[in-house]
C-alpha cells in the first residue's frame, strides 16, 4: 500500500503530479484502489470499475453542492467572506443536481444538442476552423492552444448562446479562474477568491442576457431557455444561471483539451501521425483514442449523500470522492497496453465523457469540432511539427489535462 507519509501526500498535490500523474496512478489503482489523501481532501479513485460504481450509483454518490465543499475547510470568519461563490454551488444546476431535478435539467438541454442539431453545425465549425488556419498560414506559425484549439470552442459556444463577438474574449478568462480551484477539496484562498470573482461577474452577464431576451425574444440558445423558464416553471431563473455556467466553462475547456491534446500526442508520436497521414479513415479512432490517452478531463468529485463501502473501505456521508478518470481510461483490466498510444485500437470503452445518466451532453460537439479542427490542419499542414519536444501543461489546473502553449512549425 502507498505509504501514509508527508512525502507521498505531498507528491499528490505537487504541479510534478498533475504534468505526470500516471506512475502514481498506476501505483494507486495496483495497491490501494481506493485511496483516502488527506492533501487533495478525499478519497481517490483509480480502477474503472470502481469509478463506474460512483457514476451510476447516484443514490450515494451525489452531484449536489459537490463544489462548495471546497470552502468548508476555512475557519467561520473567513468562509464568510465566500457566501457568493457557495450560493452558486448549492443552486441546482446541470452540473451541480441529482435525479429528478437533474433529469429535468438535462431533458432541456440535451435536445439542442443532438447529434443532428451537431450535424448542421459542421459547416459553420469548418468556416471558423478556416479562418483560424488562415490566419495561422499567413503569421507562418500557430501556437495551437490560442489560435486554434481556445478560439473555436469559445466561438462555437459563444455563437449557440448568444456572446456577441465584442464579449466572447471574457468567456475564457472566467473559464479559467472557475476551474482552477477544481480538483481538490482543500484549495488556495488565492483560487477561491478568482473563482469567486469570476462566477459573480458571469453570474451577472448572463442574468443581463436573461433580461435582454425577456425584453425581445431571441432564437439562440439563451433564448431559448428564457422561453421555457416563461413557458412553465421548467427551470427556474437560479438554475437556469448556474446551468448556463456549466455551458460557458465545460462548453469551452474540454474541447480546447481535446484539439490541442490530440495534436500533441499524434506530433509526439510519429508512427501513429505517420499511420494517419496515409489512412485518414483513421481520424475518427485517433479522437477516441486521444479522450482516452489524455483525458480531458483528469478527475471529477461526487459528495457522498449516504455511508457507503467501496472495495472493502468505508466511505462515510459528506466525503468527497475523486474519480480519476485519467486512471480509468489506463486501467489494464479494460485496455490492452494501456499506456500506448494507438489509434488502432479495437476496444476502447474509454469514459472521458463519463457515464451513466451524467454523460456529458456537449460530447457530440465536442468530438465533432475535434474532428473539423484536427483533421482541417493536419490536411491543410501535412508537415506540421512541434517546435518543442517537452509538453507545456498547465499544473495550476488539477481538474483538466491541458496545455498552456503548444506552438507548432507549419
Amino acid at each position: 500500500m502507498p505509504a501514509k507519509n508527508a512525502d507521498f501526500e505531498e507528491l499528490l498535490v505537487s504541479p510534478e503530479f498533475v504534468a505526470d500523474p500516471y506512475p502514481l496512478l498506476e501505483r494507486l489503482r495496483q495497491e490501494e484502489p481506493v485511496y483516502w489523501s488527506d492533501g487533495i481532501g478525499g478519497w481517490l479513485l483509480t480502477r474503472y470499475d470502481d469509478i463506474l460504481v460512483s457514476f451510476r450509483q447516484t443514490s450515494h454518490y451525489s452531484n449536489e453542492n459537490r463544489l462548495g465543499k471546497a470552502v468548508e475547510y476555512l475557519p467561520p470568519e473567513k468562509r464568510a467572506k465566500f457566501k457568493p461563490f457557495e450560493d452558486h454551488y448549492a443552486t441546482k444546476g446541470l452540473l451541480h443536481s441529482d435525479p429528478p431535478d437533474h433529469t429535468r435539467l438535462r431533458a432541456l438541454v440535451t435536445r439542442e444538442f443532438t447529434v443532428t442539431i451537431v450535424e448542421k453545425m459542421r459547416p459553420r465549425i469548418q468556416e471558423v476552423v478556416d479562418s483560424l488556419l488562415d490566419a495561422a498560414e499567413k503569421n507562418g506559425g500557430m501556437d495551437v492552444i490560442p489560435d486554434l484549439a481556445a478560439a473555436l470552442p469559445v466561438q462555437v459556444i459563444a455563437e449557440i448562446l448568444g456572446v456577441p463577438p465584442s464579449d466572447r474574449h471574457l468567456i475564457r478568462k472566467w473559464t479559467d479562474d472557475i476551474l482552477r480551484f477544481q480538483g481538490v477539496n482543500k484549495p488556495s484562498e488565492g483560487d477561491l477568491s478568482r473563482a469567486q470573482d469570476a462566477l459573480i461577474d458571469i453570474r451577472s452577464y448572463i442574468k443581463g442576457m436573461i433580461e435582454e431576451r425577456r425584453r425581445q425574444a431571441r432564437g439562440d440558445l439563451m433564448g431559448k431557455f428564457v422561453a421555457a423558464e416563461s413557458e412553465g416553471q421548467r427551470l427556474s431563473e437560479a438554475e437556469l444561471i448556474n446551468t448556463c455556467v456549466t455551458l460557458f466553462t465545460a462548453g469551452h475547456e474540454t474541447t480546447l483539451s481535446l484539439i490541442s491534446n490530440t495534436i500533441y500526442t499524434l506530433l509526439a508520436n510519429d508512427d501513429q501521425y505517420q499511420l494517419l497521414r496515409d489512412d485518414p479513415g483513421l481520424l475518427e479512432s485517433a479522437i477516441e483514442e486521444s479522450l482516452r490517452y489524455e483525458s480531458p478531463v483528469s478527475r471529477q468529485t461526487r459528495l457522498m449523500k449516504d455511508d457507503t463501502e467501496l472495495a472493502g473501505k468505508k466511505i462515510k456521508k459528506g466525503e468527497i470522492v475523486f474519480q480519476m478518470l485519467n486512471a480509468a481510461n489506463r486501467d489494464p483490466a479494460y485496455f490492452t497496453d494501456p499506456d500506448k498510444f494507438d489509434i488502432q485500437r479495437k476496444k476502447n470503452r474509454h469514459i472521458a465523457f463519463g457515464n451513466g445518466i451524467h454523460f456529458c451532453v456537449g460530447a457530440a460537439l465536442s468530438r465533432t469540432e475535434a474532428f473539423i479542427a484536427v483533421g482541417s490542419a493536419i490536411s491543410r499542414f501535412p508537415n506540421l511539427r512541434l517546435v518543442d519536444d517537452q509538453p507545456d501543461w498547465d499544473v495550476t489546473k488539477r481538474n483538466s489535462r491541458v496545455l498552456r502553449t503548444l506552438p507548432v512549425q507549419l
